[in-house]
């Protein structure tokens, strides 16, 4: 599937990022690892605010990334402020494709674009397991 560069308006949720200093790689823009880092800090703390990922109680599921990719429109730097927009694309049984927009400053088009696949799994067997109601309530209103 093909990455599009998308606006503001196709996201229903809307996490800031703080760039850092450390962000930005030698050629004064911020590194494309940290790109996917971004992605999984505003999905993770989007989860932790609404109740649905508890990283110190230890949930009986955690969510496995198995597939991610992030499509590149324009370059982000140190000091930016970062907005990311969240949709879920698709929502199985068990597993969530989130997509993330990147947005710098007040800008209406996505510096980037990108997405990952959770599988949710049982802690211990690391079999698939199906995602509870709550979480699939919330995750249906991101859809």
């Amino acid at each position: 599937m093909t990455l599009e560069r998308t606006r503001r308006a196709d996201y229903r949720r809307f996490e800031p990022i703080e760039t850092r200093w450390s962000d930005n790689d030698v050629y004064g823009h911020v590194n494309n690892v940290v790109y996917y880092a971004w992605f999984d800090t505003a999905v993770n703390r989007m989860l932790i605010a609404e109740g649905l990922l508890d990283i110190q109680g230890g949930d009986e599921s955690i969510g496995l990334v198995v597939e991610t990719g992030c499509r590149y429109f324009a370059s982000t730097a140190f000091p930016d402020a970062i907005t990311a927009g969240i949709r879920v694309a698709k929502l199985g049984t068990c597993s969530v494709r989130y997509e993330i927009g990147l947005f710098r400053g007040d800008e209406d088009e996505a510096a980037a674009v990108g997405f990952f696949v959770h599988v949710y799994v049982d802690r211990e067997t690391r079999r698939p397991k199906a995602l509870g109601e709550a979480m699939r309530a919330f995750l249906t209103r991101l859809t």
